[in-house]
Parts: C-alpha cells; sequence; structure tokens
C-alpha cells in the first residue's frame, strides 16, 4: 500500500488505485500522545485514547511506499504531522534493539517503506539542516529502507505532491 500523509489538504489529482490511500490529518480529530504507554502495556498495538489517529496508524505501519507532507517549523514536523507520528508509537513495541550501535524500538509488524518527504514553507539553511538530520535519526524507528527529503515553499507544495506521484506509477 501507498500512503499519502498531509497536515493540509492538497489540491491534486491522485491516480484511480486502491492502493493509494491519502489522508488530510487537518481534517481529523488527534489528541496529543500523553505518554502513558497503555499501547505497550495494556493494550499492546492500539492505543489507549480512541480518536482518528487509531484509523491512521495502522496505515503508517502496512504501507511500504509513503508521502509525508508537513510544514517545516523551526527545524521539525509542525504540530499536526508531529502530534500524528507520536500516536504512531503503538506500531513499535516497548523493547529495544541495537542497530548499528544505535538503540531502537523493535517493530509491531510494520513493512519497510520507502519515504519520500515534502517539507514546506519558507526555510532557511539551519533549519533544513536540522530536519534533515531529524529524518536520518528517525528513519530507523520509522522502518524507511529508503528516503528522500524535498524542501519546497507552499506555493510549490502541489507541484512537489505531482512529481512524486509520478514516480509512483513507474
Amino acid at each position: 500500500m501507498k500512503l499519502i500523509l498531509s497536515d493540509k489538504p492538497l489540491d491534486i489529482v491522485l491516480p484511480d488505485k486502491e492502493e493509494i490511500k491519502y489522508v488530510d490529518l487537518s481534517a481529523l480529530k488527534i489528541a496529543n500522545c500523553i505518554g502513558c504507554f497503555g499501547c505497550w502495556t495494556k493494550t499492546p498495538g492500539r492505543c489507549v485514547i480512541r480518536d482518528d489517529a487509531t484509523k491512521v496508524y495502522p496505515y503508517i505501519a502496512q504501507s511500504d511506499t509513503l508521502l509525508y507532507v508537513s510544514h517545516i517549523r523551526y527545524g521539525g514536523y509542525d504540530t499536526v504531522m508531529k502530534t500524528m507520528l507520536e500516536r504512531a508509537i503503538p506500531i513499535q513495541q516497548a523493547f529495544i534493539r541495537i542497530h548499528e550501535g544505535e538503540t531502537h524500538h523493535v517493530q509491531r509488524l510494520v513493512a519497510e517503506k520507502s519515504a519520500t518527504i515534502i517539507a514546506y514553507g519558507d526555510i532557511v539553511e539551519e533549519e533544513k539542516e536540522i530536519f534533515n538530520q531529524l529524518v536520518q535519526r528517525n528513519a530507523h524507528n520509522m522502518n524507511f529502507k529508503s528516503y528522500e527529503v524535498i524542501f519546497v515553499t507552499e506555493n510549490m507544495l502541489d507541484k512537489a505532491v505531482e512529481k512524486v506521484l509520478e514516480t509512483w506509477k513507474r
């Protein structure tokens, strides 16, 4: 499955394929993670908060190709995307493993992913460097086998998304 997670509505035409799931996170009600670890201890693999995030994180786990579209704030994901990614922790287990000399969570039946992250906004070079480091550090926990970060201004966003979708057709 291919997944598009966006922090705002996109003005794009999706290919007529059932294997592509598009989620506009700004249209959903997603509460902040409360750090209770219930998804690891009380209800393994399921968040105890019952809101729209519970519909989204299984898509993240199942997808083999994904596109994150997020405004960048201070070198990180903006609130909408960051909240969703934090709420996706049920796709990982509480157990820690050593991977390339670093500690990372053990995945819970999570497909390996080819990821593209389109970061938009008026982003200065320092923010780009910080964001690239963030994505690199998160890639292991998000089970990315490969990833690409694309920086664009907001008015270039839809064209950048369509360009990524063109590569998915191949």
